[in-house]
């Protein structure tokens, strides 16, 4: 039975720099499904915590930004009617912080300054264990009720390093091994599919018998397209977060408040 004959509910899976944002968006136009997806870490950081790197948050300003992405993303998807191709999972949310616990909230840290942070938090690890592990069967809950099957992306791609995101080798590969524990541990059926975008898109297709609604090329053009667009945008108001942590700390808080005033105050004119 094809995809066009059912309801067909898919996440895409992957660690960081899996390509799941590009697969997702080609994928979407190539077959005509629609693609939901929650704001990265990154995009919700400067609304939450203006100002502030994600490798100087607290493991409970971590939690914040997993919830609200959580959030999110059920949000979004319980807005979509019919078939949906999301890019990652609420599973994603919580392996992140699991693997950030045991390799260390910013990976890249010097194994000096890891051993710091880890015993600043050593009296308050049980907790943020049990807080996580909480937070982690809601999401598998949810992960249960709403994804039908699952397409994972392998590590096959080097890391992106831009500077902004705190993500390692291990970091990846302990999350990449976490994600399909979980899916494993949930019963839930999936397809491993490693290669080129093109190649990950034919065998999707393949596998629930999807048809194309325009053509490869452009589906994959068009994709990494707006791909590139989000992360330039991401990267622009990353670049501009570093440049307001240069500033001095009196002025560094003024900007604080009054960034934490424009929402609402945006709110408040939308409202009229």
């Amino acid at each position: 039975m094809t995809c066009q004959n059912r309801i067909l509910k898919l996440a895409v899976s992957g660690t960081y720099s899996t390509g799941k944002t590009t697969t997702t968006e080609a994928l979407s136009l190539w077959v005509g499904i629609p693609r939901t997806h929650a704001q990265t870490m990154r995009e919700i950081l400067p609304e939450v915590f203006p100002g502030k790197a994600l490798e100087d948050c607290s493991p409970s300003e971590l939690f914040q930004l997993g919830l609200i992405r959580f959030t999110e993303r059920a949000v979004r998807e319980s807005a979509m009617e019919g078939s949906f191709i999301s890019d990652g999972s609420s599973v994603h949310e919580w392996v992140y912080g699991k693997a950030r616990m045991s390799v260390g909230i910013n990976p890249n840290d010097s194994p000096v300054r890891r051993a710091l942070r880890s015993v600043m938090v050593a009296p308050y690890k049980k907790v943020i264990n049990d807080i996580n592990e909480a937070f982690g069967a809601v999401v598998k809950r949810h992960a249960k009720k709403t994804y039908q099957e699952f397409i994972h992306l392998p590590v096959e791609f080097p890391l992106v390093k831009d500077g902004h995101r705190p993500v390692s080798e291990e970091f990846r590969a302990l999350s990449d091994r976490l994600l399909l524990q979980n899916l494993d541990e949930l019963g839930i059926k999936y397809h491993v599919v490693s290669g080129t975008i093109e190649q990950r898109l034919t065998r999707i297709a393949e596998i629930y018998g999807l048809k194309e609604v325009m053509p490869l090329e452009q589906a994959v053009a068009e994709g990494k397209a707006r791909v590139a667009a989000l992360h330039q945008a991401i990267e622009s108001d990353a670049q501009a977060a570093a440049l307001r942590r240069q500033m001095p700390h009196r002025h560094r808080r003024l900007w604080q408040r009054r960034a934490g005033a424009r929402p609402l105050e945006e709110s408040h004119a939308r409202g009229r």
